[in-house]
């Protein structure tokens, strides 16, 4: 037992040394050169697995900043999952509970934004088109959203951020996104304005199958709208463009 005890210590010593090698020392009796081959194998593997999902973060960063974030990540944070596929959200969820930085305040929103695109093009879910109408009138009819078109709202224009773009403060309005993954599997984008962000989560969450007219007259409703028939005809347009874009699905049959 006390061997067995012993051995798991030297185990613990041995990560602890991995993921932060400046402020934990290596077990005793371990050539150097045998441990940077750990050290840098760990380092390089979650660096370019992290890489990959997140391009634009990795960019704003710049190369210093981006190891540092990695090598911060591997060090503080308690990983909860052994799956390669599923490291990149913990990055999400590590960058969401750290004090936000003043000079890039928009960082965890823009990794949530580059993570729903690898969730979005590897998630098991499918649309069941059975007692659907893809034709269907979306006024009349039920309209049904897609199981593969998310939407996301956020403070800052993710969509937009680069090198050259870095807004310090958010704008008034939020951003509202959707991200779909169409029959192909490839993923498209559509930035919404409030009045169909609002719609679409009306359409989502439509529990008592209202038609897409009544959706817009209790949104024109609640938005102060004076002429609920014009907004639901200005919607009609909102309406066929999220089915050409495979967000909505048609309507319900029956």
């Amino acid at each position: 037992m006390a061997e067995a005890l012993a051995f798991q210590r030297k185990q613990l010593d041995l990560a602890a040394h991995i993921r932060d090698p400046e402020r934990n020392p290596p077990p005793p009796g371990i050539e150097d050169r045998r441990l940077a081959v750990y050290r840098e194998l760990f380092f390089n593997n979650l660096d370019t697995l992290l890489g990959r999902t997140f391009p634009v973060l990795r960019a704003v960063l710049g190369d210093g900043g981006w190891r540092a974030l990695v090598r911060d990540f591997m060090a503080r944070h308690r990983a909860r999952t052994p799956y390669f596929l599923e490291v990149p959200r913990e990055l999400v969820e590590f960058l969401a509970a750290r004090p936000e930085d003043p000079a890039l305040p928009f960082l965890a929103e823009l990794a949530h934004y580059e993570w729903a695109e690898l969730a979005l093009s590897v998630s098991p879910e499918a649309d069941d088109l059975t007692g659907i109408d893809p034709g269907g009138d979306l006024l009349s009819g039920v309209p049904v959203k897609s199981a593969l078109a998310w939407q996301l709202s956020y403070r800052f224009p993710v969509h937009r951020i680069s090198q050259d773009f870095r807004p310090t403060r958010a704008p008034e309005q939020p951003t509202c996104l959707v991200i779909h993954r169409r029959p192909d599997d490839e993923l498209g984008f559509m930035e919404l304005n409030p009045v169909t962000g609002a719609l679409l989560e009306r359409i989502a969450d439509n529990a008592g199958a209202r038609s897409g007219r009544d959706l817009l007259h209790a949104l024109a409703a609640d938005i102060g709208y004076g002429d609920p028939p014009a907004l639901a005809e200005h919607g009609r347009h909102a309406l066929e463009e999220l089915r050409s874009k495979g967000i909505l699905l048609g309507t319900r049959l029956g």
